[in-house]
């Protein structure tokens, strides 16, 4: 408990010194991954369970939950337009940039799969494939996107998780027919 308290004091001063200067976020950085990589320098934990701890925090702190969420809203969808960086490269530039995020995201998926296991990455395909959905239909940040699912199904964590699980055993049991 007492490591939850402290994430918890540093989350929350993170957030209010980031809602205050967006500048802390460096360069066009995920403001999510600004407060993650904070809790991993100043706790001294992997990535992995600066993460778990994260979603800890934030699903029992829902006030606190909030004011990540409007954080990560304030910089991805008020403050940024992104894309605008992408779109002035050459063809030739996005293209090798398209091609090295390809190679990495299917490396990624690989490496899950062997590591955690088919479950696992299937989870997080579909997790990508409803994030996805939801940005291209508000027309929104994907980064803030992810961020609004994960709070949705935190606040949901029971149904949202059965759903999930029932839908990859079945995604799996007919891949194996």
């Amino acid at each position: 408990m007492e490591r939850q308290d402290a994430a918890e004091g540093i989350i929350s001063q993170e957030v209010g010194a980031v809602g205050s200067d967006p500048a802390r976020v460096e360069g066009n950085g995920c403001a999510a991954c600004h407060v993650l990589f904070t809790l991993v320098d100043r706790m001294g934990l992997s990535e992995a369970d600066a993460a778990d701890l994260l979603s800890e925090v934030l699903t029992a702190k829902p006030a606190l939950n909030d004011r990540f969420i409007e954080m990560v809203e304030g910089i991805h969808m008020k403050q940024r337009m992104a894309g605008v960086a992408f779109a002035i490269k050459t063809r030739k530039a996005k293209d090798r940039y398209i091609d090295s995020q390809f190679k990495n995201a299917l490396d990624e998926l690989l490496s899950d799969s062997a590591q955690f296991g088919t479950e696992i990455a299937m989870r997080k395909l579909v997790m990508a494939q409803v994030a996805l959905q939801i940005a291209q239909n508000l027309g929104i940040d994907y980064h803030a996107t992810t961020e609004e699912l994960y709070y949705y199904m935190r606040k949901n964590e029971d149904r949202t998780h059965e759903d999930l699980m029932k839908l990859i055993g079945s995604m799996i049991g007919r891949a194996k027919k």
